[in-house]
């Protein structure tokens, strides 16, 4: 288990993860050991060829109730996969490999692109990430720290308008 001693962290239903080779200092992720397959909010996904490798850009949303904070991302294809949604319907997703961090500890996890404006969480974290290393306490969440509004405006340099006077 290398860097991690043997030593599952607990964590609950929610937790926040990085995602840094993605500029993501801080997303939400819904913890799902139903999923097989990690999946991240993406829109405007673009697949385009860097040397012999297909790579992906893409744009996201990585915080809840909020459509202006918008993050570019590109990344290697590792694959292509169809994957059943949460309504059961299958459709076809690149997947990317990156690393997360989570409670402190960074490891590589694959995700799958999709749009995930509908869903509450933009991050599903799946039991394939999670897989050897945490043990999940469905009746908790953000266990690992919560993360102030100020933490998290300052995280994606988000300037708060000054409020009007009265």
């Amino acid at each position: 288990m290398d860097a991690f001693d043997n030593q599952k962290m607990i964590i609950g239903s929610v937790e926040w993860c990085g995602l840094a080779d993605l500029n993501i200092p801080a997303i939400k992720a819904r913890v799902d050991s139903g999923a097989k397959t990690s999946a991240i909010h993406a829109f405007n996904i673009e697949e385009f060829k860097r040397g012999e490798a297909f790579w992906v850009r893409f744009e996201l949303h990585p915080l809840q109730k909020n459509i202006t904070t918008t993050v570019e991302c590109e990344a290697e294809v590792i694959d292509r996969r169809l994957v059943k949604n949460s309504g059961g319907v299958a459709e076809e997703r690149y997947v990317i490999k990156t690393p997360v961090s989570l409670g402190g500890k960074t490891w590589d996890i694959e995700l799958t692109l999709t749009n995930r404006d509908s869903m509450g969480y933009r991050m599903l974290l799946g039991r394939e990430a999670m897989g050897g290393r945490v043990l999940v306490d469905p009746g908790e969440s953000l266990m690992l720290g919560k993360r102030s509004g100020a933490e998290i405006r300052k995280s994606y340099n988000i300037v708060r308008p000054e409020k009007a006077a009265r």
